[in-house]
């Protein structure tokens, strides 16, 4: 209980979430129209996943799926599916949809279960009636899997990976699989994948270069995302790489933390901080912080972690760093990283 407590806590904050009442609308599970036509493979039924709680057989085209996972609503709605609902997360409780699912989501929007981790309401989830319940990115335990199973076939995450730490690839590929969606899957990580490549050559300065993703936590002690982190892959695979000192406190977990006296950890290529507008500010006037080189060379990303402002999303995008928001990512981040390691201690890395 206190190891699913202190997880929970993780969540409030590197994770950037919070509680508040979601709005409930009438949900569907039709596909957009504005989403690529595909072609469900109904010789894919039944289907059998493996995952870390065994295994789970999906006997035909799910019509009402309901994505547990933090997450999962991405990969979903990139297959060309709308969820019955979603697990809300963080940021505007009355939020239905990220600008990044608006699209996909169309008109009609999915119920938000506004359920803290560890807090599953099961009965809300059974009185939806799904045939297909995703939670790869839900860190369900084994009891939480048993009883929703009973519900409907429930897809937990494999057991390759800590919680939280199945990278993007594996999410939206397990999740084709299970929608009989598993070419289109593989087309859209291909995608992907490639913008990455070609991004690692048009900045070649990016590889070898030091970064940090860091949040503020308690007790005057800062978070980092550890390399099994979606944010810190994201960074890797442009080339980037985390400190070994950094990598070694995270060890397995997919965050580390340091304490305020070791701010000087965080004196990265490239140090990216997820905050609040007004745990920004205690940062930026702490002494340790301003005597980093990162911070007087102008090599300092802050980003939004509310969601708040809808004129900067790419922190909640980069929160995400789903198969859905990274193109977002991709266009809003890698200006930041480019002016962060360009060599000239003149150009800031974020615009105040």
């Amino acid at each position: 209980m206190a190891h699913r407590l202190f997880i929970f806590v993780i969540l409030l904050t590197l994770l950037a979430a919070c509680s508040g009442a979601p709005a409930t609308v009438t949900p569907t599970s039709a596909p957009t129209a504005e989403s690529t036509p595909v072609t469900i493979q109904e010789s894919a039924f039944p289907v059998t996943i493996e995952h870390k709680y065994g295994s789970t057989t999906i006997p035909a085209p799910a019509q009402r799926v309901i994505a547990l996972g933090y997450t999962d609503q991405d990969p979903i709605l990139a297959l060309g599916v709308r969820p019955i609902a979603v697990r809300y997360w963080f940021g505007d409780a009355t939020r239905t949809a990220w600008p990044w699912q608006e699209a996909a989501f169309g008109d009609v929007r999915p119920q938000v279960l506004n359920m803290p981790f560890g807090q599953l309401n099961i009965e809300t989830i059974a009185a939806l009636k799904p045939d297909l319940i995703i939670a790869v990115s839900a860190g369900i335990t084994e009891e939480e899997y048993n009883t929703l199973s009973q519900i409907a076939p429930t897809l937990a995450q494999s057991d390759a990976y800590v919680d939280f730490g199945v990278p993007w690839q594996e999410q939206t590929r397990v999740i084709g699989q299970a929608l009989g969606r598993a070419e289109q899957a593989e087309a859209l990580i291909a995608s992907i994948e490639a913008r990455f490549t070609e991004l690692r050559q048009q900045y070649p300065q990016f590889t070898g270069a030091t970064a940090v993703i860091a949040a503020p936590a308690n007790e005057g002690q800062f978070f980092f995302s550890g390399a099994q982190h979606e944010r810190m892959r994201f960074l890797t695979s442009l080339g980037f790489v985390l400190p070994a000192e950094l990598d070694q406190i995270a060890s397995t977990s997919f965050f580390g933390s340091i304490s305020g006296e070791r701010l000087d950890l965080f004196d990265t290529d490239v140090l990216i901080w997820t905050v609040t507008p007004e745990k920004r500010a205690e940062i930026e006037a702490n002494p340790l912080f301003q005597q980093l080189r990162a911070t007087q060379e102008g090599r300092v990303i802050w980003l939004d972690s509310t969601g708040d402002a809808e004129s900067d999303m790419v922190g909640p995008a980069l929160v995400y760093s789903s198969v859905l928001s990274l193109p977002l990512v991709f266009e809003e981040l890698i200006p930041q990283l480019a002016a962060a390691v360009d060599g000239d201690p003149t150009t800031q890395a974020t615009q105040r």
